[in-house]
């Protein structure tokens, strides 16, 4: 079978009648749409628009929040006909598997898992932090932070993840109430905050509005390992304002509308899903948009962009300071941290969604995807709130904040391009809702989230890289033979072939069949039991050599990371290549093999030739190469950052 091998609408139709593996629909549109919000509207709107104007765009940074919302409303329509037409949880995760195939769907399922696994932790931890804030405003004198043999911990992340995990546990109806106070509470604050900072707006502020592009000052965070990727690939100095600016600020402010393609993971919990998908879903787009726009109109017009620039930690709060309006701090910071706490919920119910719908076709453990008789993935819940806990508490995820959107357009990205696929494939597929203009329109959400992906900065996608790489080692390690999708195709051929599908039964294709059927017995009844890839082995276990070589020359200190010269670096991420091209040769021929196995009566095989007998070898071999390519890479970002 092919690594692209697909996944059919039959299957889908088997996981929603499963009893065992099913959620429950209860969420109507507005629900859909003030979880759309609840997600999209949080720390961003009140410290993005700031960073991205001080350090990015100044006041053209309103065109490029309007430029994110454009790309994100066109990547949504996809997301849109998609749920609308397969109402099934795993949103960008199941779509890809419809349509492009299994490897790319491991691939967009497993960003989805880093967008929300680091967009959970990393909201957590700063609603740790404003939670503090929220203390030291009421003389409330509780540390938030304690140490474990030299550790800190910080205990409010565990607490939030706690609650909304137990929420959702208990049900996704329930939570979508708490969700929709705590949002209009949040909406509320943040339009006395755009009235009240409307007051102070001059009409100079935004003058310049396209400032002209200088050169970014020494050591800031647009410096080189922060320039993004179109920037550099192009040759430009790092620089900051003008046209990269406002193209990187794009790309940074897309942040604000991360959460609609966590919306769409709801699919299977939608009432009426082909109706109240697509308006909950453009419903809360709508909304968040001019909420954004709106408050970056005020924060760039109350204060010179120049003078947020000099300052540390920009934010709205920021802007108020500035203009001598300091009580409106307390209240930003209010607005914070209730608007954190619901996209600490919608997150987790996001992660825990995508993991069941992985989990359900067999590219994860299939145990954990049982669903309690609340209608909810009760054990997954637990699972993913305890390791979301974990790194909120435990770990510094403030740099990998990025990852979150990288993670979000690369899944845009293949659900853009999946749309005309889809069409192709399932011509008569009811569709609640459609794409205008397809496949322009899906082609062109595609290209412009991938525009805005080369805008983010080269550490962002080194990082990237490494996570992916990770993941090729789960897939070809794990998911590869436990794919329900390659098991019941296997099955699916050997009942086409045999009727009944019993091992002594005459293949039902008629003599034609039955002469293929001699022809490939000769040929596995020859076959060895586990055909040794001398060849993958060998350039395998050279790649390893020199890579385990390079990991004890660096820790030993032999030879320093920053003395490595670009052309080792280099040499150290290519060498595990060669064997991991071979090893996806040997795998498919060993997957041929399997396949012709098919073809035979099972008591006329050799009692080793079943499913999983001879692709066991390659794909360990092919695990054990991106490994070490993984590791590769990771000196590869270490030598630059100590380089450059």
């Amino acid at each position: 079978m092919s690594l692209l091998v697909k996944k059919g609408l039959h299957q889908v139709e088997e996981d929603l009648d499963d009893p065992e593996r099913s959620l429950k629909r209860e969420l109507g549109a507005m629900d859909i749409a003030v979880m759309g919000v609840a997600v999209a509207v949080g720390a961003g709107i009140f410290s993005v628009g700031a960073q991205a104007a001080a350090d990015y765009a100044g006041p053209s940074v309103i065109i490029s929040f309007i430029l994110a919302a454009l790309v994100c409303g066109l990547a949504v329509m996809n997301y849109a006909e998609f749920a609308s037409s397969v109402p099934v949880s795993g949103s960008a995760y199941t779509f890809s598997y419809l349509s492009l195939g299994e490897l790319l769907a491991w691939v967009i399922g497993w960003d989805l898992i880093l967008e929300m696994l680091m967009a959970a932790s990393v909201i957590s931890k700063y609603w740790g932090i404003y939670l503090q804030n929220v203390f030291e405003f009421l003389h409330i004198d509780i540390a938030t932070e304690f140490h474990i043999a030299g550790v800190a911990v910080s205990w409010p992340p565990a607490v939030i993840v706690a609650f909304f995990t137990i929420l959702l546990v208990l049900g996704t109806k329930l939570t979508s109430r708490v969700n929709g106070v705590l949002t209009a509470i949040k909406i509320t604050v943040t339009l006395f905050i755009i009235v009240a900072g409307a007051f102070y707006v001059k009409a100079s502020n935004f003058t310049p509005f396209f400032p002209p592009s200088e050169p970014v000052p020494s050591g800031s965070a647009t410096g080189v390992m922060g320039q993004s990727l179109f920037s550099f690939l192009s040759g430009a100095d790092p620089t900051r304002y003008g046209m990269y600016g406002l193209l990187g600020a794009a790309a940074l402010v897309f942040f604000a509308f991360v959460g609609f393609d966590i919306v769409a993971t709801t699919a299977e919990e939608a009432k009426d899903p082909q109706k109240t998908l697509p308006r909950g879903i453009f419903g809360g787009l709508a909304l968040v948009s001019i909420l954004y726009v709106a408050v970056t109109i005020v924060v760039t017009g109350m204060v010179s962009y120049k003078e947020m620039a000099k300052q540390e930690d920009v934010s709205l709060a920021t802007a108020f300071k500035l203009v001598g309006a300091n009580w409106v701090g307390t209240l930003i910071t209010i607005g914070i941290l209730i608007g954190l706490t619901t996209v600490v919920m919608v997150l987790l119910l996001g992660l825990t969604r995508v993991v069941f719908s992985m989990s359900r076709d067999g590219l994860l453990p299939r145990q954990v995807s049982q669903t309690s008789k609340r209608g909810t993935p009760a054990r997954l819940q637990i699972i993913c709130g305890i390791i979301v806990a974990i790194v909120a508490a435990l770990a510094d995820v403030d740099q990998l904040s990025e990852m979150i959107n990288i993670g979000t357009l690369s899944a845009f990205v293949l659900v853009s391009f999946s749309i005309p696929v889809q069409r192709k494939r399932y011509p008569d597929l009811k569709r609640g809702f459609t794409v205008p203009f397809s496949p322009v329109l899906p082609i062109i959400s595609g290209i412009l989230c991938l525009w805005l992906m080369s805008n983010l900065a080269i550490e962002t996608w080194l990082r990237f890289v490494v996570w992916l790489l990770v993941g090729f080692v789960i897939y070809f390690g794990y998911s590869y033979i436990h794919s329900r999708v390659r098991i019941e195709g296997h099955e699916l051929a050997v009942a086409d072939n045999f009727g009944d599908g019993s091992s002594d039964a005459a293949p039902a294709s008629g003599a034609g069949t039955a002469v293929a059927v001699e022809t490939r017995e000769e040929i596995s009844a020859e076959a060895a039991p586990v055909r040794h890839h001398w060849l993958a082995i060998v350039l395998t276990v050279l790649a390893g050599i020199v890579v385990l070589a390079e990991v004890v020359l660096a820790l030993t200190g032999v030879m320093s990371v920053k003395s490595m010269s670009t052309g080792l670096v280099w040499l150290f991420m290519l060498v595990p290549v060669p064997g991991i091209a071979v090893s996806h040769i040997a795998l498919a021929r060993a997957d041929s093999l399997e396949q012709s196995w098919d073809a035979v009566p099972r008591t006329k095989l050799p009692v080793w030739a079943r499913f999983g007998a001879a692709i066991r070898m390659p794909l360990g071999l092919l695990s054990v190469g991106y490994g070490m390519t993984a590791i590769a890479v990771v000196v590869a970002i270490v030598h630059m950052v100590e380089v450059l």
